[in-house]
């Protein structure tokens, strides 16, 4: 009898597999030991370290849900930022009315996935740079209208109440790791969902539209419905992110949500791999990385007093560095980290055989 496991190279060779959320019994095995290895390293580290593994959670679910819109169904979307400020200030509101937090991750998220319906309806009309002008408005009236409402305080810090779940409190001993097993724990099923939904007609619609919307909609496709879905879903994904990121932080600023911040999603998600599952952790997990190093790095240059022709070299490295290895990846490796990991994990697969 056949194994149904047989691989040849990367090519899966039977329907059972085809159908499968995993390639080979190695393969979830492997996931099921790093998900086992992430739930024990919070224990190895410090409260900073801790923080940053929940940035990089977050982000991580920010960039998948961009990866729909963007990477599957080639939507250019630079207000990601602003999906999860609707999600984060949903959260702020009625997080003080007593909603339990496991109740606003959701919610926060269809509230975004509303507004995301809303912004994509241009995408039935209009393409590529206008889309993405269409977009860029969504974020500048978000900022705007967050800035000038009294209800949200214009913009101001509003705070977000400690979350319990079980009697167990996220105090300020606990806090960073409660979030962590949160985040993850949402990570986890947002990006099984993920996976799944490529398997679907809706999935594949998705790419269809991507690459020639009017042969799949000659092929029976609704290329308008399929957008909708895309913005939505992707929205979805910001909106939880916001919720997650703004119990994280203790409070709500629209600092945090501002245009720059819908860029540095986008750069994440190219830097990762754009329409990749894989690329929308590597790339969170490398920038973030990257900032903190050139934290620390400005720190030093700030102690050390140093500049040039009177430009203060500590402010302007962060964002040079950052420019520069968003053009240093669209230069030389479009496909993003995810060709690194294919390529590694290709050779790993018949080590310590050539072939």
């Amino acid at each position: 009898m056949r194994n149904p496991w047989a691989q040849t190279g990367n090519y899966r060779t039977s329907y059972s597999q085809d159908a499968s959320l995993f390639a080979t019994h190695r393969e979830l095995l492997s996931l099921l030991l790093f998900l086992g290895f992430l739930l024990l390293l919070p224990q190895l580290l410090s409260r900073t370290q801790v923080f940053i593994l929940d940035l990089i959670l977050v982000y991580s679910i920010a960039v998948l849900g961009l990866n729909i819109t963007t990477g599957y169904a080639g939507l250019i979307n630079i207000g990601q930022a602003a999906f999860m400020g609707v999600g984060a200030y949903t959260a702020a509101l009625l997080a003080p009315q007593g909603l339990p937090f496991w109740l606003l991750i959701p919610l926060g998220g269809l509230v975004a996935a509303f507004f995301g319906l809303l912004v994509g309806i241009p995408s039935l009309r209009v393409k590529h740079l206008y889309l993405a002008l269409a977009t860029l408005a969504f974020q500048v009236i978000f900022e705007w209208t967050v800035g000038h409402l009294p209800l949200l305080k214009q913009g101001g810090a509003m705070d977000m109440p400690r979350a319990s779940f079980l009697g167990y409190e996220a105090g300020f001993r606990n806090h960073f790791h409660f979030w962590y097993y949160a985040s993850l724990a949402t990570l986890v099923l947002l990006a099984l969902f993920f996976r799944n939904l490529l398997r679907t007609k809706y999935g594949r619609a998705l790419i269809a539209v991507r690459d020639n919307d009017r042969a799949a909609d000659a092929m029976g496709m609704d290329p308008g419905r399929t957008k909708l879905f895309a913005f939505a879903l992707g929205a979805f994904y910001a909106g939880v992110a916001g919720v997650l990121y703004a119990y994280l932080s203790r409070a709500v600023v629209i600092e945090d949500y501002v245009f720059a911040h819908s860029v540095k999603y986008l750069a994440m998600a190219i830097v990762g791999g754009l329409g990749t599952l894989v690329g929308s952790f590597l790339g969170p997990l490398f920038l973030v990385l990257l900032d903190v190093n050139m934290e620390a790095l400005s720190n030093l240059i700030k102690a050390l007093g140093f500049s040039v022709a009177g430009v203060d070299v500590a402010s302007a490295l962060r964002p040079l560095a950052f420019g520069l290895i968003i053009v240093l990846f669209l230069m030389f490796e479009p496909r993003g980290l995810y060709n690194w990991w294919r390529i590694v994990r290709s050779y790993l697969r018949t080590w310590p055989f050539k072939y």
